[in-house]
């Protein structure tokens, strides 16, 4: 496995002025890095994955689709996770967290199970009855906004599990525990701002302009790229 960064931004912060440059930064990139170009296709994980994924596909002429992942939020702190789950409402947990919190094993059910509907429902609203993009034999790049654990994308990767030819992650930004954790599911990792979790790790904070996206900001950038 391959982990290719951009050393000048390196532990810096504030690299992006939103996510729309951050894309077309990482596009930049990939295009002078990645290797095989040929039967690309570009997922993106909704929503914050969505505006970057997009410029990707179109820089890349690569096929594009969502793959719609979400992290299981702790109950008191929703910004923070504690695991990920699947379309198919396969869980992964980090183990570590769990017992830190002191999470009971019903608690985390029921937490799951509000996560797996919201999955359905962006799923419905963002795609739904068209056919998804076969990734059979593929070249996949997933794609988020960053990585703070890493569990939600990594929970992507499990989640396509042996279908693609090749599965890579491109992100503007990410700790070094995510990169650590995905660097033995996937076959590279391309990310221009790594940084340390001391004292702490935001993705906000490779941002100027930061904002959590909606539904219709959703709905705008596919429509926009011509995706619905």
């Amino acid at each position: 496995m391959t982990v290719i960064e951009d050393l000048t931004f390196r532990n810096k912060f504030h690299v992006f002025k939103d996510r729309e440059h951050a894309g077309r930064l990482l596009s930049r990139f990939l295009k002078e890095r990645l290797g095989e170009k040929e039967n690309l296709v570009v997922l993106a994980i909704p929503r914050g994955g969505v505006p970057i994924g997009c410029i990707l596909a179109k820089e890349l002429q690569a096929e594009f689709d969502l793959i719609v992942v979400r992290k299981i939020p702790v109950p008191w702190n929703p910004e923070a996770g504690f695991g990920a789950i699947t379309p198919n409402g396969e869980i992964f947990l980090d183990e570590n967290v769990v017992k830190y919190l002191g999470l009971e094993a019903e608690e985390i059910k029921n937490l799951s199970k509000k996560v797996l509907e919201e999955i359905k429902r962006r799923e419905r609203m963002f795609l739904g009855n068209r056919e998804k993009v076969d990734v059979t034999n593929k070249n996949v790049i997933l794609v988020d906004d960053g990585l703070a654990t890493g569990f939600t994308m990594l929970a992507a990767v499990k989640f396509l599990k042996d279908k693609p030819k090749k599965i890579m992650v491109a992100i503007p930004t990410a700790s070094r525990g995510a990169i650590s954790l995905l660097s033995k599911h996937v076959h590279a990792i391309y990310c221009l701002n790594i940084r340390s979790e001391i004292p702490y790790f935001a993705v906000a904070d490779a941002y100027v302009n930061w904002r959590d996206l909606t539904d219709d900001d959703i709905i705008r950038y596919l429509k926009k790229y011509r995706y619905i």
